[in-house]
């Protein structure tokens, strides 16, 4: 997947965006509709209408990184309407959706706190 993600928050644009846009525009995208700080370490997800191509927009010390995935064939699950413009989603679930499953896996183990064993 992604190297260097870690514990960075994963938002995805409900819907679909206008990928003609390059980092500009979508660093707009997240300050002006969303209301978030593009220059954040936390990734942004969009998605076309066709559900065939993805950008992830990502600030990184310095400078933005820009991630496109084209598929060859078949769709991602992209949510279509949630009660906001964006979603926010576990980097795992982000894994699931690039692999083209539902953000929503109900039989996948939820993450659990540690027990202490005496």
């Amino acid at each position: 997947m992604l190297s260097g993600v870690g514990n960075e928050r994963v938002y995805l644009s409900v819907g679909f965006t206008d990928l003609r846009k390059a980092i500009d525009g979508l660093a707009g995208v997240v300050q002006e509709c969303f209301e978030l700080d593009p220059f954040s370490s936390d990734l942004f997800v969009f998605c076309n209408k066709s559900r065939d191509r993805l950008k992830i927009l990502r600030w990184q010390h310095n400078g933005f990184w820009l991630y496109i995935r084209r598929l060859e064939s078949g769709k991602f699950n992209w949510p279509m309407s949630a009660d906001s413009d964006t979603l926010e989603v576990s980097g795992r679930e982000l894994g699931w959706l690039l692999d083209g499953l539902s953000i929503k896996q109900e039989k996948a183990h939820r993450k659990a706190a540690p027990k202490l064993v005496i």
